[in-house]
C-alpha cells in the first residue's frame, strides 16, 4: 500500500521507461501525475488507469515555470518527483549550441526549477522524495555524445546538491541506467555489439528501473547517492 496519500509526479511518461514506472506505480495504488510532450498511445493509456496526464515543454524556462504553475493547480503535496524526461540530440555542424542547450534545459534546468519551486509540495509528504534519471554514459564520459553525456552528468551533481539542501525532509537520489531496451529497428549485429558491453549480457527492459525505482522510495537511510544499473560495464 502507499505510505502517502500525495500523488507522485513522473516526468516524459508516454513511453519506454517512464510509461512502464507510471503503470507499475498505479498498480501498486499511488496517485500519478505524469507530463507529456505529445500525444503517444502511452498517454491516453495513463489516462485510462486514472492518472492526470499534463502537457509540459521544458525546452525553455518559460515553459518550465507555466507547467510548475499548472502543477500547483492540481496538487498541494508530492509523495516524490521522478525526472525521466529525456532526449538526445544529435550534435551536427551548425547545430550544436541549439542542440546543447535543449539537451541542458530538459536535463539540468527543468529538474533544477522543478526542485526548487516544488519543495513545499514534497514537504507536505512523508516520506518524500526526488529521483532524477541519469545514464551511465556520464562514468567515462562520450565522444560522440558530449552534450548528452554532459548535461546528465550536470543532473547527477544536481543529486547531491538537493540532497544536501533538502536533507533531512526530502531524499534526493538517481538511476543511471545503460542499456535497457532495444529499438524494433535495431539490427542482430547492433545488438550483439552492445551485449557484449555488459558483464550480465541480457536486455533487461523497464522494469529494473522500477524495481531501483522502488528501493530508493521504500529505503528511509539513503540520499545523495545515484544507483547504477548497467549490468557491469564497469567490470568488463
Amino acid at each position: 500500500m502507499p505510505d502517502s496519500s500525495a500523488p507522485i509526479l513522473i516526468t516524459g511518461a508516454g513511453q519506454r521507461v517512464g510509461l512502464h514506472c507510471a503503470q507499475r506505480l498505479l498498480e501498486e495504488g499511488y496517485r500519478v501525475i505524469f507530463t507529456y510532450r505529445s500525444e503517444r498511445p502511452g498517454v491516453q493509456t495513463l489516462r485510462d488507469l486514472g492518472a492526470t496526464g499534463l502537457f509540459a515543454d521544458f525546452s525553455s524556462e518559460a515553459g518550465i515555470l507555466a507547467f510548475i504553475k499548472e502543477l500547483k493547480t492540481h496538487t498541494e503535496s508530492l509523495r516524490a518527483i521522478v525526472h525521466n524526461a529525456s532526449e538526445w540530440l544529435a550534435e551536427t555542424p551548425g547545430s550544436e549550441a541549439e542542440a546543447f542547450t535543449g539537451m541542458f534545459n530538459l536535463h539540468m534546468l527543468a529538474p533544477y526549477l522543478i526542485n526548487l519551486h516544488c519543495g513545499e509540495l514534497l514537504k507536505h509528504s512523508t516520506p518524500a522524495d526526488i529521483i532524477h534519471i541519469s545514464d551511465d554514459v556520464t562514468r567515462k564520459g562520450s565522444s560522440k555524445h558530449i552534450g548528452y553525456c554532459a548535461s546528465k552528468a550536470g543532473l547527477d551533481s544536481l543529486t547531491l546538491s538537493f540532497a544536501a539542501r533538502y536533507a533531512p525532509a526530502i531524499k534526493v537520489n538517481g538511476i543511471a541506467p545503460a542499456l535497457l531496451l532495444f529499438n524494433p529497428d535495431d539490427d542482430a549485429a547492433y545488438r550483439a555489439k552492445a551485449l557484449a558491453k555488459s558483464a550480465l549480457g541480457i536486455e533487461p527492459g523497464s522494469e529494473v528501473i522500477y524495481q531501483s525505482l522502488r528501493y530508493l522510495l521504500d529505503n528511509p537511510y539513503v540520499t545523495g547517492t545515484t544507483l547504477t544499473v548497467n549490468g557491469g560495464r564497469h567490470v568488463k
